[in-house]
């Protein structure tokens, strides 16, 4: 039996090339495209130790931020000099360790905003979650608030960089003049307001680096008026906790990934874990939307050894 051996002729040689050198092309030029940012993670990158390292953001830990240099520098300018009751226009800018200033295109969309800032006052009796709009010039970033109290207010950025997909964040601070307020001595774990109640469960005692599981209960005070959730930040709540001495943050979220499971109407539940690495004083702050509105709870409490 004799094999058959086709050649390729010269014809099919070609095309082969022009298929393989559009192939080619198409490639380089896809590679050229650009991304919308004009940083790399070098820009991102300080040399030596005790450095914020990059962050899961769909795995949120207590972030020693004042502590630990950041790779970003944030700065700070008010329209006027702070003071408690008025409202204060804010503009923020936000800079690599390179220099550069970071902008919108710059910044991954996460929880359905591009950046958070936290605000919280030396008591942590005034918090704030606020999202900053993009300025007029590049790089700049707006936004209002009306201190509530006095003393240096800390101002804490949570942002992701197209360049390194990873969670980063940097703080700031902002003087109101008075005497600033002392937190509260007392424990709390349920926070009563304008018909509502917040209560907050740990499923055990705080000691430090145990992971607890914390449970969120929102209902009406009596517990019979329906309390529909809304969604927040692409979640149907929040929870942030500082330590006393505000040296950072936890920006947690709850364990309950799906939004289409329906929640208890009247007495709606989510579970959130988390882990604080030093003892000492502890403020968790609850955020929750009803009725168009965001309602803030706070919770305090002791983190043992």
């Amino acid at each position: 039996m004799k094999t058959k051996i086709k050649f390729i002729s010269p014809r099919q040689w070609r095309q082969i090339a022009f298929i393989t050198l559009g192939a080619v092309a198409l490639f380089i030029a896809v590679r050229r495209l650009p991304t919308g940012t004009n940083l790399a993670h070098v820009d991102f990158q300080v040399p030596g130790g005790n450095i914020i390292q990059f962050c899961d953001p769909a795995n949120p830990a207590f972030i020693p931020v004042v502590a630990v240099k950041s790779p970003v520098t944030m700065r700070l300018a008010t329209d006027v000099p702070p003071a408690t009751g008025r409202v204060v226009h804010v503009t923020l800018n936000l800079r690599t360790f390179t220099g550069r200033l970071i902008a919108p295109e710059d910044l991954l969309v996460v929880h359905t905003k591009l950046l958070h800032v936290m605000v919280v006052d030396p008591s942590l009796r005034d918090y704030k979650h606020i999202h900053p709009v993009p300025g007029r010039r590049p790089g700049e970033w707006d936004f209002d608030m009306t201190p509530r109290r006095a003393g240096l207010y800390r101002v804490f950025a949570d942002f992701t960089p197209v360049a390194t997909a990873r969670g980063l964040y940097a703080s700031a601070e902002c003087t109101v003049p008075g005497k600033p307020d002392v937190p509260p001595a007392e424990d709390n774990w349920t926070y009563e307001d304008e018909g509502l109640r917040f209560t907050l469960t740990p499923d055990a005692p705080f000691r430090v680096r145990d992971v607890i599981t914390l449970t969120l209960t929102v209902e009406s005070v009596g517990g019979h008026r329906p309390v529909p959730l809304e969604l927040v930040m692409g979640a149907y709540a929040h929870l942030v906790a500082f330590d006393q001495g505000r040296s950072g943050f936890a920006h947690i979220h709850p364990l309950q990934a799906g939004l289409n499971q329906p929640l208890d109407p009247v007495r709606p539940q989510l579970a959130f874990k988390v882990q604080i690495p030093q003892p000492g004083r502890y403020v968790i702050w609850s955020q929750v939307k009803i009725d168009g509105r965001e309602r803030f709870a706070p919770f305090w409490f002791e983190v043992a050894p």
